[in-house]
């Protein structure tokens, strides 16, 4: 019976951390396809109030600052390719994602190609996952 118990414990756990990262993997597709479209409106459904989007430039930008740039239209986001990702959580509440990508924006004529590594922080507010943190920074050339 203890066993019987236990193992039933064990895969509600699994079974509830494996929608868990269904959940907040949704999330960051939504959030890569928000920014290929220059959704605004998706883009600040997708983060917290309190977010804190930094650049690989060492660019801080707040929640309505980093919307501002999609909602400008000034840059145009043509590639976002994400490769490598891992999710991992702490509590129920907060998951921290890592990846690649490889983009490309375009802003007054010109094309820039970036290759980054992301630090991203996802928290859960009113049942729904939310940026609340990134961090980009470039990967060394090999």
């Amino acid at each position: 019976m203890k066993n019987s118990l236990l193992l039933i414990f064990l895969l509600s756990s699994q079974l509830a951390f494996s929608q868990s990262e269904k959940q907040v993997n949704d999330a960051v597709q939504k959030l890569r396809i928000a920014m290929l479209a220059e959704d605004a409106e998706t883009l600040k459904k997708l983060t917290s109030e309190n977010l804190s989007y930094g650049h690989s430039s060492g660019v801080i930008e707040t929640q309505d600052e980093f919307v501002a740039v999609f909602a400008s239209k000034k840059s145009d986001y043509q590639k976002w390719d994400i490769s490598d990702q891992t999710i991992t959580f702490q509590g129920k509440k907060l998951a921290i994602v890592r990846h690649n990508v490889l983009g490309e924006i375009a802003s007054n004529g010109n094309v820039n190609t970036l290759n980054l590594g992301l630090l991203m922080l996802w928290v859960k507010e009113k049942g729904e996952w939310k940026l609340l943190a990134r961090q980009a920074f470039r990967v060394p050339q090999s």
